[in-house]
């Protein structure tokens, strides 16, 4: 097996990024897509935007649910006893700090939506998406900064492969829900696999063999998106007649939403 196959496999075990056109999409159960300059953080809800008309929804397939309920609740255990937890002491680190490291880490992820973008023949996004790199990683200071929006009004366009292949009339596939990751589909977990592999960071490390680092600076992207989320997925939890199943409706409204943009 090749080292590269091997940090894949590593880091596909591990929660950051793509995308869904979400972008925008959560990591652990509910960790918040940080885009450009994030919301404050009573504002984060990754399931507001993007939705479609429910009469225009159809449920994705679900044939492996007793396993997805199972990746579910270790999810959801994982969340709970070990990274909202952090994520909440972490709170310490003002708010206008956090801001810019997921500012940071959305920047290092640029490329990536800049290649998404070109894919979909969307090439006034990939240009922005561009400028926005330029601009932030010089004016921004490495990306802590987000001068692209705020003085020159470009924001952010999330796209990711899984969306690209959406676009060119992919499917979603079956329903899964990924350790770590959290909900996914066949052609979103594809999509993941190859967005990795595409990233700038990704390859510098592996190619090092720094793959304990990656996974660091990856765990660090979590903890500090979950710092910025004000409890979304305790909500969800508290009000949802079934968790599992509202997750997986949302996901799938969310993504075809993004898909259709």
């Amino acid at each position: 097996m090749s080292r590269r196959v091997l940090f894949t496999g590593l880091l596909a075990l591990f929660v950051s990024c793509a995308a869904v056109g979400a972008d925008d999409v959560p990591p652990p159960p509910m960790t918040p897509a940080v885009t450009g300059e994030v919301a404050p953080a009573d504002e984060v809800n990754p399931f507001e935007d993007d939705f479609i008309d429910e009469t225009d929804f159809s449920i994705v397939a679900d044939p492996i649910e007793p396993f997805n309920r199972a990746m579910f609740w270790f999810n959801d255990k994982l969340y709970f006893y070990f990274l909202k937890p952090i994520a909440r002491v972490y709170r310490v680190v003002p708010e206008d700090i956090r801001i810019s490291v997921a500012n940071f880490f959305s920047n290092l992820s640029a490329p990536v939506r800049v290649i998404n973008a070109g894919f979909q023949a969307k090439f006034t996004d990939a240009g922005n998406e561009m400028a926005r790199f330029i601009i932030n990683s010089t004016v921004g200071v490495a990306g802590l900064f987000d001068p692209a929006r705020k003085f020159a009004g470009i924001t952010e366009k999330d796209e990711d492969f899984g969306q690209t292949l959406g676009t060119y009339g992919a499917g979603p596939g079956f329903y899964i829900v990924l350790p770590f990751f959290g909900p996914s589909s066949l052609r979103d977990a594809t999509g993941l696999i190859v967005d990795i592999n595409m990233s700038p960071i990704y390859n510098y490390y592996s190619n090092e063999g720094k793959v304990g680092e990656l996974v660091v600076l990856k765990g660090v992207d979590v903890i500090n998106s979950l710092s910025l989320d004000k409890d979304t997925y305790e909500g969800i939890k508290r009000d949802a007649l079934d968790p599992y199943q509202f997750l997986r409706d949302a996901y799938i409204q969310n993504r075809e939403g993004k898909i259709r943009k």
